[in-house]
């Protein structure tokens, strides 16, 4: 009798190695440019112009209410705290601008954990943090609209950028690292509530109380004397102070671009990321 023909057992494919690996990476990348592409066939006209029209609003509220005050108690330009009122508001109305472009994020993530989508996400072969990043990308193209207008409204009523070019580059990148950071945890926090009514008051309550009560909008010898050491150190006049560095001004006392003047904004941001990153872990784990 002939000897049984054996059949070759196959090679297992173990998942992760070899050509696996660059066609997962281009499986993934493909999935965050269709959830990006989902993401913004999904952005009505009315959301652009709130995210345009933000920063309007607020340079508009700062500046007129604190026209008059700021020459009376200020000093206006002679006081060598900033050239002119424009100059010394415009960061902080482009960071307010930002931080309200970035709750789209966490809107949008609520909204999605409400209506089962993340869900569905779950028993496909998506990566879990792939939509937050979408999600993220879209956010911070927003945050770039919020930037531009912030920057010509501020021009507008006087802010003048008095660096290079390379200072103008590190304004802009650092007000979008900002957004980004600001929209991986709204997105987070909309992720876990499912609530996508909350997301407004959850947000903009501390946005607006950080924003008053920082140097953005006075100076710290203006506050009472009791609240000096949170006013100060807060992240919002942290980077605040950064901002002003990076653009420059004409008085003698402007902040030079220093590391102890932007230290302490590089800590907050890493310091968020670092709260950021873990808290993604668990949330996103939950998820599956």
């Amino acid at each position: 009798m002939s000897a049984a023909a054996t059949v070759p057992t196959p090679t297992p494919a173990f998942e992760g190695f070899g050509p696996k690996v660059e066609k997962l990476n281009q499986s993934t990348l493909w999935q965050w440019r269709v959830l990006i592409s989902r993401l913004f066939l999904r952005t009505s006209i009315g959301e652009l112009f709130t995210t345009a029209g933000a920063p309007v609003v607020f340079m508009v509220g700062f500046y007129i209410p604190f026209a008059i005050p700021w020459n009376h108690f200020v000093g206006g330009a002679s006081s060598g705290v900033a050239s002119n009122l424009g100059q010394y508001i415009t960061p902080l109305v482009t960071l307010q601008a930002i931080s309200f472009a970035a709750i789209g994020s966490g809107f949008r993530a609520a909204t999605d954990s409400l209506l089962g989508v993340n869900r569905r996400f779950s028993s496909m072969p998506i990566a879990p943090v792939t939509p937050v990043l979408a999600r993220a990308t879209v956010s911070v193209y927003r945050c770039s609209i919020g930037l531009a207008v912030s920057l010509v409204c501020g021009y507008v009523i006087g802010f003048r950028f008095h660096r290079g070019a390379l200072y103008i580059v590190g304004f802009c990148l650092l007000v979008l690292a900002i957004g980004a950071v600001l929209s991986f945890g709204t997105d987070l926090l909309g992720t876990v509530t499912k609530n996508p009514d909350a997301m407004l008051p959850l947000l903009t309550l501390p946005i607006l109380i950080f924003g008053l009560l920082s140097v953005g909008l006075m100076p710290l010898r203006l506050f009472p004397r009791w609240i000096h050491p949170f006013v100060r150190n807060q992240p919002i006049s942290q980077f605040v102070e950064a901002m002003r560095a990076l653009a420059g001004d004409t008085t003698k006392r402007v902040l030079p671009v220093t590391w102890p003047v932007m230290a302490p904004t590089l800590a907050w941001l890493v310091g968020f990321t670092l709260f950021l990153v873990p808290m993604s872990i668990v949330v996103l784990s939950k998820r599956r």
